[in-house]
């Protein structure tokens, strides 16, 4: 089988690499012919994944590579706010793919769009899956055990995906419940951002444990009536990814969190990050989301106003303190 991965950060890597592993036939398109071949010189992602060799037998592809393919599989790993041009871009060099899975997580602003929505509309796609749950490539990279769930409206390739990724370190259950697992791998990032501003504030484990908590609940409420299963939010796109983001030294939605707690601007945390941190475009797609829908989602919209607007933390918490009260299970 010959699979392309498109995207050159950390999580398309960590795949390609573990594709690799399962004898594939596997290259790496990046967006950046200049580093791209600084990947096939020094055989080491220094800028997303230091310390790490990348296998000689995986190709690394730009747009100024030779025309290649055609490839059984295409992996999309391409940050959502980037994806459109990005994967366009790809398709002009290696052609249609008629089986892809995407690997990002969020939620477009212009158009609102999931990942998978915006694949679908690049390559169209005979066959499409999205894949999410708590795997950070520091960890998968290293073969530490992890589990991930594949999503398809097919489910004949839905366990396509499953037998091609699982390895004895690497486990992918499956589902048919495309929209909960997208979008409960792209609005937790804005939980981790609340929970980063908890650590900030220096705020103690009953607090933190009540946000992540809530902020489950809203998320699933937004799921809900997009369409998505209730329980795929219990699940491994979302609270197993929700519990890992916002408690992990590797989350970059955790460490915005946690600096804008801290007291520093938006501007200059972004300016000194060398990866997306996905969950900051995302708060504007999910408030956007909730008011389009008509729900009630107080935590990202305090989130919104502290990122935006300058809101003091302190404040916010305060804020949602005093919400009116309510039962728990109020729907």
């Amino acid at each position: 089988m010959k699979a392309i991965v498109i995207g050159d950060g950390a999580w398309g890597t960590t795949l390609a690499m573990l594709l690799a592993g399962k004898g594939l036939d596997v290259s790496v398109w990046s967006a950046f012919p200049d580093y791209a071949k600084e990947l096939a010189r020094t055989r080491e992602n220094r800028k997303f994944l230091p310390g790490i060799a990348i296998p000689e037998n995986i190709r690394i592809l730009s747009p100024s590579s030779p025309k290649t393919g055609p490839f059984d599989l295409a992996i999309a790993a391409v940050p959502t706010q980037f994806a459109h041009a990005t994967l366009t871009a790809a398709r002009h060099q290696i052609g249609l793919v008629a089986a892809v899975v995407s690997v990002a997580k969020g939620i477009e602003n212009e158009t609102l769009r999931r990942p998978g929505e915006i694949v679908h509309s690049v390559f169209q796609p005979q066959r499409l899956a999205v894949m999410s749950g708590p795997s950070h490539a520091e960890e998968v990279v290293r073969g530490l055990p992890t589990t991930v769930v594949a999503a398809s409206e097919h489910g004949d390739f839905a366990k396509h995906i499953q037998q091609v990724f699982s390895s004895d370190r690497f486990r992918v259950y499956t589902s048919e419940d495309m929209v909960g697992v997208e979008l409960a791998g792209a609005l937790k990032n804005v939980i981790a951002i609340a929970a980063g501003i908890c650590d900030g504030l220096r705020f103690g484990d009953n607090s933190k444990a009540a946000l992540i908590t809530r902020g489950l609940v809203e998320i699933g409420r937004l799921g809900e009536v997009m369409g998505a299963r209730r329980s795929t939010f219990a699940g491994l796109a979302g609270m197993g990814d929700l519990i890992t983001t916002c408690f992990s030294p590797f989350g970059r939605n955790l460490a915005v969190g946690q600096a804008i707690g801290r007291g520093e601007k938006l501007a200059d945390i972004l300016a000194r990050m060398e990866q997306v941190a996905e969950g900051v475009a995302t708060t504007r797609s999910a408030r956007a989301l909730a008011s389009l829908h008509h729900i009630e989602m107080p935590i990202t919209e305090e989130v919104h106003r502290m990122l935006f607007e300058d809101k003091p933390p302190k404040q916010a918490v305060s804020d949602l303190m005093q919400r009116d009260l309510r039962p728990e299970e109020d729907r």
